[in-house]
């Protein structure tokens, strides 16, 4: 394996392994080693099929030498999350309980399809219990680190995919976001991930639901987490079209970016906010972003927003979150919820009390919240009638110091010396994209002032996801872009 090999983008990689510079056994043998050398410091990767996969690769090599490829990702060795469901390999949604040993019979939608483009997926990545956290640690597997600092968490629920591939352990990965699982561990992490578009990549085979479930959820998403901008797309292009049965109707046809060049975009940038306070450190840093995009001919605009307000939107979020969550309670728990939101006081409007009432919502309830939506993606649609994309912060802080207390509501994340709900972090920021469909790219755009990675991300219009990633990679290029961590060489 030539040196870098470890730090290269999913494209270089497949670019190598046409010109014959590596073969698919070479590379996933690297990354089998390098796996072992720092699963102690990072412990991303949790579960290995190192022999079938090597036996793959071998096939692959054997097939690329006969000119007989079976798609765009032909013999790349890759990893998934582990909430995703793997044909004789185990799936566990972070050691959930009763899935400790759960090997599926068949691979999720999403995960035939990489397979099918010549993926060879060799292994899982960590996650929180059933990606209910936004950090990665859980009963059966441990914590996951971040790579830039032991001491500090590596995000969630998708940390162990981001670190895989900050630390170069795998050459591209499958992550999920229903609140920011994907954008927060890339952002926290020094890497690029892509929540899409709702609906473009289906989730069916992803733990939760539960295993078997056939409805997609609401606002959970399947996406992409790598060291490029360019590997963003070129996984969409693989896992991004029209379920088998719908296929017969219509088909998808994703538009192009909407301008060429840095300069051609009109751009706004949205980073801060009394609703969700950004720390300092990370808001300076994306202020100097602002002023390198500008100084590089970009027109943002910092004063443009779309027509309502961050607390609005992160309440409506929350009530949709918490209401599409429910079904997914044991009766047990939720008629316990439901007894507890009975007995509430009227007035109580803590985050405690709108988290049970939004949870056992009644169905009329819920209803009104998604029409709320709707309204707000038309005001959504207006602002990209004047604008290509917004730009914002993923998360209010850089990656924080690990918090496991057991009671999250009893968490609080400290934003600028002032104690903030744990819970609530995801209302804000990561919430803009989230509830109304929209594509969410997070970019890493160079450093704190603490040396700890800071990520921007990109919110596109609806099915227009390769104008954020574009956007993405443009700003990526002027301001930061993947670094590999210090000491991980």
């Amino acid at each position: 394996m030539k040196p870098g090999f470890q730090t290269a983008s999913a494209t270089a990689l497949l670019t190598a392994l046409e010109r014959k510079e590596t073969s698919s056994e070479e590379l996933l043998r690297f990354y089998l080693s390098r796996i072992e050398r720092l699963s102690t410091r990072v412990n991303a990767v949790v579960t290995i099929d190192a022999e079938r996969a090597l036996e793959e690769a071998r096939r692959c090599d054997e097939e690329r030498s006969r000119g007989d490829l079976r798609g765009l990702l032909h013999g790349l060795p890759i990893t998934v999350k582990d909430s995703f469901e793997t044909e004789g390999l185990r799936t566990t949604s972070g050691g959930a309980p009763g899935l400790e040993s759960h090997v599926p019979e068949r691979d999720a939608k999403a995960v035939a399809r990489l397979k099918a483009a010549g993926a060879i997926v060799f292994g899982k990545t960590n996650l929180s219990t059933l990606a209910m956290d936004i950090q990665t640690y859980n009963t059966a597997f441990g914590t996951t680190n971040n790579p830039w600092d032991a001491s500090r968490t590596a995000g969630g629920s998708s940390g162990g995919s981001a670190v895989a591939m900050s630390a170069g352990l795998s050459a591209l990965e499958l992550g999920s976001d229903l609140g920011g699982s994907i954008r927060i561990p890339a952002a926290f992490c020094g890497v690029f991930g892509h929540r899409p578009s709702y609906g473009i990549i289906p989730t069916r085979g992803h733990i939760p639901g539960p295993p078997g479930t056939l409805a997609p959820p609401d606002l959970e998403t399947a996406g992409p987490i790598a060291r490029s901008a360019e590997d963003l797309d070129l996984a969409l292009r693989v896992v991004a079209r029209a379920d088998e049965r719908e296929a017969v109707g219509w088909h998808l046809k994703l538009p192009p970016p909407r301008r060429r060049g840095l300069s051609d975009y009109r751009l706004a940038a949205w980073l801060d906010d009394s609703a969700a306070p950004v720390d300092t450190a990370l808001r300076e840093r994306l202020e100097v972003v602002v002023d390198e995009l500008r100084a590089a001919g970009a027109e943002v605009e910092t004063e443009a927003r779309p027509a309502f307000a961050l607390a609005q939107n992160a309440r409506l979020f929350m009530r949709v979150m918490y209401g599409s969550m429910a079904s997914g309670l044991p009766e047990g728990q939720f008629e316990k919820l439901r007894s507890r939101a009975a007995g509430l006081a009227p007035d109580d409007d803590s985050f405690r009390a709108r988290l049970t009432r939004d949870t056992v919502q009644t169905h009329r309830d819920f209803e009104i919240a998604r029409e709320a939506r709707e309204q707000v993606r038309a005001l959504w649609a207006d602002f990209f009638r004047r604008y290509d994309a917004l730009l914002c912060p993923a998360f209010p802080t850089p990656a924080f110091p690990h918090d496991q207390h057991p009671d999250f509501a009893k968490r609080t994340l400290v934003v600028n010396g002032v104690a903030q709900p744990y819970l609530g972090t995801l209302l804000g920021w990561p919430a803009l994209a989230g509830l109304s469909s929209l594509p969410g790219t997070a970019a890493p755009v160079g450093f704190t002032r603490e040396g700890l990675p800071a990520g921007i991300q990109v919110v596109g219009p609806y099915l227009e996801d390769r104008t954020a990633i574009h956007v993405a990679k443009l700003v990526a290029d002027v301001t930061g872009g993947y670094a590999p961590p210090p000491g991980l060489e």
